[in-house]
């Protein structure tokens, strides 16, 4: 007899310097991410497809930089990774480098139905989602006057340097469920940093720094300075300590402590562990982040 779960969901928009003005959005998709996400779960569905759900919904918020909204690269264009893990079976998909596809963790899903592979980029990515029915979007319809206005000013700022820029860029996206059948599943998508050159791919699609989940251990999507996150492994140092009975919260704040202690790094993950506890933690000024339980009558959103 298969033993049902309390399922939980938890979502985070990025760990950055949020302005007052921007709470409110945050919040908003947060929520609305939260609830499309829940509305699987709740009816007894997969934490793959809820993960996904959530994901692609944050990728059609310009307020996020993952699918529209994404930054912008030195030449104008936009290239976005996502990736996403099965606990149940330890199978991952991912995407890097990828143009003008609003739902970058949908193509990720994809590769990992239909591949061998874990993790397709550039233009042979780009052939794979259009044979598999996926359609490109107008960079037009990606871009927005936002990030219009930051890639001139970046360019203009010879000193800038993308790890300074953590405190003020938007963030990455990603979703860690527990479902009812006691499934870890984890995504994680993002449209990478200020001033990045054509190519450049960062933590979210490797598997072990940006997103993994392992059923008898826990769930991890990160979020922040992706050259800092993938020298310590960031997602996989969390599991490790949830492998070790470490609760979900302590781990979290442990492997953010190791982030900022060994390579200087800026950002935040959230976590789920065996049990079911969730784990926040970040060392950027403000992170938008949500959860649901069946223990709440509602959800719990911040940004703080």
């Amino acid at each position: 007899m298969i033993k049902h779960i309390k399922p939980v969901i938890v979502v985070h928009g990025g760990a950055w310097r949020i302005p007052d003005e921007e709470i409110q959005a945050h919040l908003n998709g947060i929520r609305v991410a939260l609830q499309e996400g829940w509305k699987i779960l709740k009816n007894g569905g997969k934490g793959l497809d809820a993960v996904e759900r959530s994901v692609s919904v944050l990728e059609d918020d310009p307020t996020f930089d993952a699918g529209k909204g994404s930054i912008l690269n030195t030449d104008g264009s936009v290239e976005m990774d996502a990736s996403i893990m099965d606990g149940s079976n330890m199978k991952a998909g991912a995407v890097a480098a990828l143009r003008n596809y609003p739902n970058p963790v949908q193509i990720a899903r994809c590769v990992m139905d239909k591949t061998e592979h874990i993790l397709l980029s550039g233009p042979g990515c780009e052939s794979f989602a259009m044979k598999h029915g996926f359609h490109p979007s107008p960079i037009r319809e990606l871009m927005t006057e936002r990030e219009l206005h930051r890639l001139e000013s970046v360019m203009l700022d010879e000193d800038f340097r993308a790890e300074h820029a953590f405190g003020q860029k938007r963030g990455t996206v990603g979703v860690v469920v527990l479902d009812e059948q006691g499934h870890i599943a984890a995504a994680t998508s993002t449209g990478g940093t200020p001033k990045k050159i054509p190519g450049r791919v960062g933590d979210t699609p490797i598997i072990g720094a940006g997103t993994y989940a392992e059923d008898g251990v826990g769930g991890v999507s990160c979020t922040g300075w992706g050259e800092a996150i993938m020298k310590v492994m960031l997602a996989k140092d969390v599991a490790e300590r949830m492998r070790q009975d470490v609760d979900a919260q302590t781990s979290a704040e442990q492997s953010i402590v190791i982030l900022k202690e060994r390579v200087n790094g800026l950002g935040g993950l959230i976590c789920i562990d065996k049990k079911g506890q969730i784990g926040v933690a970040y060392n950027t000024p403000r992170m938008a982040r949500g959860t649901m339980t069946c223990e709440q009558d509602d959800f719990w959103v911040a940004v703080e």
